[in-house]
């Protein structure tokens, strides 16, 4: 059964696809993000607000969520272990 995780405004993302969660900042990341961008494999989830963090899924895609790393990573663990309590 797939799992998700809020990544702000809504927006949802399968647990099981996430590869990677880094910040923006980085310049090989930015290149990243530019290069899915022109690919179209870049999904925008940020509603219009500041990119804070950068998902990178098992099939290429990129996703920019407008919500830190950290939160998106504790809300990956926080369901791995509601996943390991059932």
């Amino acid at each position: 059964m797939n799992k998700f995780i809020n990544i702000g405004f809504g927006n949802l993302i399968n647990v099981d696809k996430i590869v990677t969660v880094t910040s923006p900042e980085a310049a090989p990341i930015k290149r990243m993000v530019q290069a899915a961008k022109d690919n179209g494999n870049a999904v925008d989830a940020t509603c219009g607000r500041r990119t804070k963090s950068v998902i990178v899924t098992d099939s290429g895609h990129v996703v920019l969520a407008a919500i830190t790393s950290e939160t998106i990573i504790n809300r990956v663990n926080n369901e791995k272990n509601n996943e390991q309590k059932d």
